[in-house]
C-alpha cells in the first residue's frame, strides 16, 4: 500500500499525539531525576543507606565493568568501599525515556575522590539506569550500571 506524503505526515501527527504530554513527560523525567539526586545526594554525604534507599529490593548494580551485584549485604559492601573515596559527582547531561512504569535513565559522568592514603581517584562513563515506578509513586532503581559505555572501548 502506497501512502501520500500528507497521510504520512497525518499518521505521524497521530501517532505522537498519543504520546505524554509535554508536562507529563517533564513530570516523569524530574521524578527519575530525583530519585538519581537522592542516590548522588547519599555518596556525597557516605549515607550507604541512604544509597540503598534508592533501589528496589533485588536491584542489580554494576560496581565495576562486567561484574554485576546484587543481593542487600553485597550492595552495601560495594557502597560502603564507594563512599571511602568520598566521591564528587558531575554530570554533564540526562535523557529520560519512560513507557508506562519503567524509565531510562542515559546521563554522562565525571567523578573525583580520594582513595585512603589520599592518592586522587577519577571516573567517568556514561550511566544507563533503569527505574520502575512504585506504588506510592517514587521511582526507584532496578538495575544500575554507570559504566554503560565501556563496552565502546573493545
Amino acid at each position: 500500500m502506497r501512502m501520500s506524503v500528507p497521510a504520512i505526515a497525518a499518521a505521524l501527527l497521530l501517532s505522537t499525539a498519543a504520546g505524554p504530554a509535554p508536562a507529563e513527560a517533564a513530570g516523569v523525567a524530574d521524578d527519575v531525576q530525583a530519585t538519581i539526586d537522592a542516590m548522588t545526594g547519599a555518596f556525597a554525604r557516605g549515607d550507604v543507606r541512604g544509597i540503598l534507599a534508592t533501589y528496589e529490593p533485588g536491584a542489580v548494580v554494576v560496581g565495576e565493568p562486567g561484574a554485576p551485584v546484587a543481593g542487600t549485604a553485597a550492595l552495601t559492601a560495594m557502597f560502603q568501599q564507594f563512599v571511602a573515596l568520598e566521591p564528587q559527582f558531575t554530570f554533564m547531561d540526562h535523557e529520560v525515556i519512560e513507557a508506562g512504569d519503567i524509565a531510562l535513565h542515559l546521563s554522562t559522568w565525571k567523578m573525583e575522590g580520594r582513595t585512603p592514603d589520599g592518592s586522587p581517584v577519577e571516573q567517568s562513563g556514561l550511566s544507563v539506569a533503569v527505574l520502575r515506578r512504585q506504588p506510592d509513586g517514587r521511582w526507584l532503581m532496578v538495575i544500575d550500571d554507570p559504566y554503560g559505555d565501556h563496552i565502546l572501548g573493545r
